[in-house]
């Protein structure tokens, strides 16, 4: 986009973000004196009609459903330079995505917010559209008086109408939240679509993992063993493969959901008394276990692997008391969602993400895909001393480590390392985050000792 400082009698003022068709930008409304949002058609689309039609037919379908549960439009225009351009409410709350970027949340609140955005869903149905993207990051937070957060359905780029909906339509969708029957240019879809997305976010925010495939998605409860078998059989069957065994609708679902997050409702206990709450959000594993390590004599270090024995380290023998040892999700770190090999051991791994606990333990996790290195490189950790980053080279690997020391608590200390082969192999990628508690660093010992197997 050429340098504006105004569209119309909207005064720019940071970008938003950027997508495959548009830019949207924060504008402050000099008459209304009110912080609005304002989406630009991106300059290199401009000629193309069927786009240029594609881009105004969201902002009619975000005017026609009418809602203060959807993105609300409040003016359309065109730049000198042809471009069409439309005005809508600002969320200044962030995104679902936002919330998502600390962990798995407490199961009401995300059930709550689930409910909410299926509300929305249910709101653009009664206008006759089906979302056809329902994701974290189109799931807005907007501040309302009162000091609540209203919950708003955006970025209808992907929309249809039913009716054209019913008929043949293109593949469409993000991995993780979309249905079987979006996949596949040419099959009909209904509102049930958004449903099985909707029960994708909610499986999200209770889990902190982005669903598998379709029909291969893993119980909740393998992820978040505390979880109620009710909470479990509702997104369960928001996710089934079969549309006909969904929930009928999104506005069924959100009262289901609403149900299970009351006060008033009581989760039946589960026998077991194993709880496993607050894990580090990146070990998004598939089939989780949690077990203490067997060691068959006294020794000064353990290996331990994944359970594919893809990939292995060796850690001191006081560090291994808990594993968890079936896979991450690299969509954890912003790096492409899957299931990848990985594992993580520790003394009190129940704790990983308490930075005041005395935790010391290793993560080590594949990546094939993406930008592993910038991933690492945007890691924080708030309350501890950044100590700077420098190279890391030994036999197996180069890469670079981050440090983090005087972590609140007991000073404990978080190393962040991305990885690769000095060879070559390069979108062969491990990423390994240690925890220590005190004492020396073990972070290069432990780095040298890891292993990828065939």
């Amino acid at each position: 986009m050429h340098s504006v400082e105004r569209i119309g009698r909207y005064r720019l003022e940071r970008r938003l973000g950027t997508g495959a068709f548009g830019t949207v930008w924060l504008a402050h409304d000099d008459e209304l004196e009110a912080p609005v949002a304002v989406k630009v058609l991106a300059d290199n689309w401009s000629h193309r009609l069927d786009v240029r039609e594609r881009f105004l037919s969201e902002a009619r379908m975000l005017r026609r459903a009418g809602s203060d549960r959807v993105v609300q439009v409040h003016d359309l225009g065109e730049l000198p330079d042809g471009r069409p351009y439309f005005v809508m409410e600002y969320a200044d709350g962030g995104t679902l995505a936002d919330l998502l970027a600390g962990g798995p949340l407490p199961v009401p609140e995300a059930l709550r917010l689930t409910a909410l955005a299926a509300r929305g869903a249910a709101a653009l149905h009664e206008a006759g559209i089906v979302h056809r993207d329902i994701k974290p990051s189109n799931v807005l937070l907007c501040s309302s008086p009162g000091g609540s957060s209203r919950v708003l359905l955006a970025d209808l780029g992907l929309a249809k109408s039913l009716a054209q909906a019913s008929g043949l339509t293109q593949a469409a969708g993000s991995a993780g939240y979309r249905p079987p029957e979006q996949a596949e240019p040419g099959a009909g879809i209904d509102a049930r679509a958004d449903v099985y997305s909707l029960g994708a976010v909610g499986y999200h925010l209770v889990t902190g993992a982005v669903p598998g495939e379709p029909g291969k998605v893993v119980r909740p409860d393998r992820l978040r063993p505390d979880l109620d078998p009710a909470v479990r059989r509702a997104l369960m069957r928001a996710l089934e493969p079969n549309r006909r065994r969904r929930w009928p609708g999104a506005q069924v679902f959100a009262e289901e959901l609403e149900r299970l997050a009351a006060p008033g409702h009581r989760p039946r206990k589960r026998r077991t008394p194993l709880v496993l709450t607050g894990l580090v959000a990146v070990v998004a594993a598939v089939g989780v276990t949690l077990a203490l390590v067997e060691r068959q004599s006294p020794a000064a270090e353990v290996r331990v692997a994944d359970t594919t024995g893809r990939v292995s380290a060796e850690v001191p023998a006081d560090w291994s008391r808990q594993l968890r040892d079936s896979g991450w999700d690299p969509g954890a770190l912003g790096l492409p969602a899957g299931h990848e090999p990985g594992f993580a051991v520790a003394d009190r791994l129940t704790k990983w993400q308490d930075l005041t606990a005395d935790v010391n333990g290793v993560f080590v996790g594949l990546s094939e895909h993406g930008d592993l290195t910038a991933a690492v490189n945007a890691l924080g950790h708030p309350g501890c001393h950044y100590d700077g980053a420098r190279a890391y080279t030994g036999t197996r690997w180069h890469g670079r480590l981050r440090t983090w020391s005087d972590c609140p608590g007991r000073g404990g200390s978080v190393t962040e390392a991305a990885l690769a082969p000095p060879g070559g192999g390069a979108q062969t990628r491990v990423y390994v985050q240690i925890r220590q508690s005190g004492g020396a660093s073990e972070a290069d010992r432990v780095l040298a000792a890891v292993r990828l197997g065939s």
